[in-house]
């Protein structure tokens, strides 16, 4: 059963390291586009300051000139402007969180399924018969909890989160 139970393990953490290195690399690429985008769903106040600065010397240039203040053209962008974030920028934010979700959640799991793994394989003391009855019991345990199947799917929700972004990288740069 040890050598059954190695290699079972070891594919599995082997697979395992793999997916936590993808998944932290492209977490962190991830990361810095939304980081970028989320900008574009809150009020720009750098664009509403440089436009009441333009009303501000356009005013002090029509006083310097004699030309009423009535003239001089008040800015769009105020403090208490509405602001609206464009549905294609809301809906590019939601889906590369969800990828951003996706991608951490599959590396949370892929970290607790190695500490299930280290308690696994873990060496019990006692006599023989005790060791064997608790690699019975942990193997029953992994086998409820269905084990196998969950490290199987991993990979997929990394790889769906990374189809997630792609899609939407591509329909933007289209």
């Amino acid at each position: 059963m040890d050598k059954l139970d190695s290699d079972r393990v070891e594919d599995w953490r082997d697979g395992l390291d793999a997916l936590l290195v993808l998944g932290g690399l492209f977490s962190a690429v991830l990361t810095t586009f939304v980081v970028e985008t989320s900008g574009r769903l809150d009020f720009d106040w750098g664009e509403v300051s440089a436009n009441l600065l333009a009303e501000s010397v356009a005013l002090q240039r029509a006083a310097m000139n004699g030309t009423p203040a009535s003239e001089v053209a008040p800015s769009l962008l105020t403090p208490t402007s509405k602001f609206h974030a464009q549905p294609l920028d809301v809906a590019l934010n939601i889906l590369w969180f969800i990828s951003l979700v996706l991608s951490l959640g599959t590396a949370l799991s892929a970290v607790v399924a190695k500490q299930w793994i280290h308690q696994y394989i873990a060496v019990p003391t006692g006599t023989p018969e005790e060791r064997a009855q608790i690699r019975h019991f942990r193997f029953m345990g992994l086998e409820k909890w269905h084990m196998a199947l969950i490290i199987g799917l991993l990979p997929m929700f990394i790889h769906l989160s990374i189809a997630n972004f792609l899609f939407r990288a591509a329909s933007i740069s289209s």
